[in-house]
């Protein structure tokens, strides 16, 4: 949190590193810039979509499901059954809930780009919804890979998986590096809170 605290008093105060921010952002979104040789505009554009809510609350959906039917099989009590799914879905909800103020303290313009005349940018509602979305089904499939190998490779995809979101949003011009960050700032805390419930409920 004193990371994203850090990182809104700088947004909403046209801070040093606002600037730096945006010294970046537009380099990287520049046609014949750095960043269109490391990430051309199809691939950043793809990576983008799957912060999309019709993305990644399908596969967050999905994980829920499982698990409670998994748990079920296995004849586990309701408290753990359906709290690890019902803590996995309230910290997806939390994200809109913690987003939009922000947006709205913020109210910062956008990145040259498709999105270039609107405001509230800061933090990245796309992002947070990918970073929690992704991050939840990966401690709710925690216990259930018994090689570590596997659980490493999840770690890995969810990894991976949000820096591509985070780099295509950035890439295509609908967010400033520092909307990302912040995002992530967001969603950590609330996986953070989420990887405690979870701990407690399978003791």
């Amino acid at each position: 949190m004193i990371l994203f605290a850090l990182c809104t008093w700088q947004v909403a105060a046209h801070g040093p590193l606002r600037s730096l921010d945006e010294r970046l952002g537009r380099a990287l979104t520049a046609p014949s810039g750095p960043g269109a040789t490391l990430l051309p505009s199809p691939a950043a554009e793809f990576f983008a979509d799957l912060g999309n809510m019709t993305v990644a609350l399908p596969v967050l959906a999905a994980v829920l499901g499982w698990v409670a039917w998994r748990e079920r099989g296995a004849g586990a009590g309701a408290a753990r059954r359906w709290l690890p799914p019902l803590a996995a879905a309230l910290a997806m909800a939390a994200v809109p809930a913690l987003v939009a103020p922000a947006k709205a303290l913020t109210d910062r313009p956008g990145p040259p780009g498709p999105l270039a005349d609107g405001s509230g940018f800061y933090p990245s509602g796309h992002a947070a919804t990918a970073a929690v979305a992704y991050g939840a089904a990966l401690l709710l499939l925690r216990p259930y890979p018994r090689r570590r190998a596997l659980h490493r490779v999840l770690v890995a995809v969810a990894a991976l998986l949000n820096l591509a979101v985070g780099a295509g949003l950035v890439r295509r011009g609908y967010h400033w590096p520092l909307d990302v960050v912040g995002s992530w700032c967001v969603s950590g805390c609330l996986l953070g809170a989420l990887w405690l419930v979870l701990r407690r409920t399978r003791r």
